[in-house]
């Protein structure tokens, strides 16, 4: 791509009207300049300048060919404007991808307050619970419960939240036995249908802490009903389908609606860390670092 070089260098000699003004412009000597234009005409093979001790003139060849110059140096002059400019100012489109779990509460939310400051942002956002590959399908930013395996990545840890073992006001009304922090809890709970996610498999292990004792409990679950998204798993729960793991921050709000209760009042899983991660190395664009900050904002305090 040398040639691009001399061809913003013939062009500001033909603009400050002779070598030694271009030399001084772009902090060269003459010597070199004299040379990016000797190498240019030998790779056209045509002469672009009549030089004397006095003067210069552009041939026919080197007006046309300075005409294409100034365009490039023009395009090239607003590219650099535009990217320092989307440093200063919030603008364009961006991709982010989260869990259902996360999107529809805290994503979309904090990148809805964003947007009303700053209408120039495009947001394309995309629940899924699956890891898709951020470079292969366009993705700028992606939240993620848990780290990331790939090294390629940065990733910053953002927040965290708890999962909430609960079911139906309805649903654990019908058990006579209160289920009680404890041991046995696994068998305790064999009567109880459990809603799970279908990639957790036929058993899942959870490790239940409660605030009146110090070592965790383990609860071996066999699922009886099973949905492809948080939201289905919630709409199955609320409709009195069994008992299931449903993050605090949501918990909360079906709560106050009298739509949820606690399996076991005070019992909560492992806290679990949520990360954004994106594939920018150097320095990441200012829409990237704002919608990290507006998303890590919500999280800490979701509504």
């Amino acid at each position: 791509m040398n040639y691009l070089r001399h061809m913003s260098v013939f062009a500001k000699v033909v603009e400050r009207g002779s070598i030694s003004a271009a030399a001084e412009d772009l902090s060269l000597s003459k010597s070199v300049i004299s040379q990016h234009l000797k190498v240019l005409e030998q790779e056209l093979g045509i002469t672009l300048l009549n030089r004397t001790t006095r003067r210069q003139t552009l041939t026919a060849a080197g007006a046309v060919f300075y005409e294409k110059c100034q365009q490039m140096n023009q395009l090239a002059q607003e590219a650099w404007e535009g990217a320092r400019e989307s440093q200063l100012t919030p603008a364009g489109s961006i991709t982010i991808t989260a869990p259902h779990a996360l999107m529809g509460s805290i994503v979309a939310p904090a990148i809805g307050e964003l947007v009303s400051v700053y209408p120039a942002i495009i947001p394309h956002l995309v629940a899924d619970d699956g890891r898709v590959d951020i470079i292969e399908h366009g993705i700028d930013l992606a939240i993620r419960v848990g780290e990331s395996a790939s090294s390629s990545y940065r990733q910053r840890r953002i927040g965290q939240f708890r999962d909430v073992l609960c079911g139906s006001p309805q649903y654990i009304a019908q058990f006579t036995d209160t289920l009680d922090f404890c041991d046995d809890l696994s068998e305790m709970m064999a009567d109880y249908n459990y809603v799970a996610n279908v990639w957790q498999g036929k058993y899942v292990v959870h490790h239940l802490h409660h605030p009146s004792q110090t070592e965790p409990v383990t609860l071996m679950m066999h699922p009886t009903r099973f949905a492809d998204s948080l939201p289905t798993a919630l709409a199955l729960i609320e409709a009195g389908a069994g008992l299931g793991i449903i993050p605090e921050f949501i918990y909360t709000q079906r709560q106050l609606a009298g739509c949820l209760a606690e399996a076991i009042p005070g019992a909560y899983l492992v806290p679990t860390s949520v990360y954004a991660t994106h594939a920018f190395n150097s320095t990441v664009p200012l829409l990237v670092r704002l919608c990290i900050d507006a998303i890590e904002s919500r999280l800490s305090t979701p509504a």
